[in-house]
């Protein structure tokens, strides 16, 4: 009897971290397409020659950042729409605005406890780095700074 508890115990937690392996790549699954097509986009419209990185940014409007190269071996930023459509890319010049880092120093350190990521994407006045952070009082906290002159374009805090 002691076996078969053992047993059934065993198959249960096997068959429920098979389940959330599985749960957790398919949710990955959409992201990984749309990323791959962007930058497959980016390349064919000649922004760039290779692409780098690409990450998915939530804005007004989603876009995929696409870093890369072009073929004079300027580093650029390129956002295509989740649409994909060729037309409503936009491009950046990364040595035309500031970096991740100087995004960063753009905040009040002070308040900070951990930050969690740094994005550049696309908004209405343009490129932009979202910064989302915790603050001390363990509140989440998105700063978004324009990347062309690091000014703060929006704030939104301890939610």
């Amino acid at each position: 009897m002691k076996n078969w508890i053992i047993f059934i115990i065993s198959f249960v937690l096997i068959l429920t971290i098979g389940i959330s392996v599985l749960v957790l790549w398919e949710a990955s699954s959409p992201f990984t397409k749309i990323e791959k097509q962007a930058v497959e986009l980016a390349i064919s419209s000649d922004s760039i020659k290779t692409a780098d990185d690409a990450y998915v940014y939530n804005g007004n409007k989603p876009y995929v950042t696409v870093f890369g190269v072009d073929e004079e071996g300027v580093e650029k930023a390129v956002f295509v729409p989740i649409t994909l459509d060729e037309k409503s890319i936009q491009i950046v010049r990364l040595d035309e605005g500031i970096s991740e880092e100087e995004a960063i120093s753009h905040i009040d350190k002070k308040d900070v406890k951990e930050v969690l990521h740094t994005k550049l994407g696309y908004e209405e006045p343009g490129a932009v780095w979202e910064i989302a952070y915790i603050n001390k009082s363990d509140k989440l906290n998105y700063v978004y700074i324009l990347f062309e002159d690091g000014q703060w374009w929006k704030r939104i805090l301890n939610l």
